[in-house]
């Protein structure tokens, strides 16, 4: 019987099949069921996605003062969504909170707090249930105030409308930044991940959205 190394963790991204460097790894056509509603939902993401647009969704989202709810109920609320920009699977997000939870138990039992990362990860999803579209909910996120990267989710192309693209405060290597300023300084795309981490940071209890 094989045994499992504690130390390593295997990451296994959904999305990376549509990566341009990918081409020979999952390589779904335009025949895959899903195909175009993924498409779909990342050139609408990559094309609203500036650095405005993130700033105003930051006001928006990261005050603090839509209500308070229990993580279970914040997952209940997930039942609803489908999220489309998943190219593997056709279900509700908490049957997909649960199921991530319930694999990472099976091979890391010790690590409760593990098994609860893995039952949060996508909660901040609660944004396309409370009337965001998925194209600023769901997704990988990329850094805005910068040039897009080829390595983006199809490829620098998809963002060929962004308004960004053609600004040259932006549209070079280090955009805004300062090389080696730390990824903490970083403005990021807005999703479900910025509202999952600003109730993390401000809540640990994660009680609070």
């Amino acid at each position: 019987m094989g045994t499992v190394d504690e130390n390593v963790v295997t990451i296994v991204d959904p999305s990376d099949k549509f990566r341009p460097e990918k081409d020979d790894f999952r390589n779904y056509t335009q025949n895959n069921e899903y195909f175009d509603r993924v498409r779909r939902t990342y050139r609408e993401m990559h094309s609203t996605q500036n650095v405005n647009f993130v700033e105003r969704k930051m006001a928006k989202w990261c005050q603090f003062n839509r209500g308070e709810m229990t993580i279970m109920e914040a997952l209940q609320l997930l039942n609803s969504l489908v999220d489309e920009s998943d190219p593997d699977v056709d279900v509700p997000n908490s049957v997909h909170a649960f199921q991530t939870a319930e694999r990472i138990r099976s091979v890391h039992p010790d690590k409760e707090w593990f098994q609860l990362t893995g039952l949060i990860h996508d909660i901040g999803k609660v944004l396309a249930v409370w009337g965001e579209p998925q194209s600023c909910v769901v997704g990988d996120t990329f850094p805005v105030g910068c040039e897009f990267s080829e390595h983006i989710v199809f490829g620098r192309e998809s963002f060929s409308d962004n308004e960004d693209i053609n600004n040259p405060k932006f549209n070079n290597k280090f955009g805004i930044y300062q090389e080696k300023c730390g990824l903490r300084n970083v403005l990021m795309s807005w999703g479900h991940d910025g509202k999952k981490n600003s109730r993390r940071i401000h809540y640990f209890n994660i009680s609070c959205v």
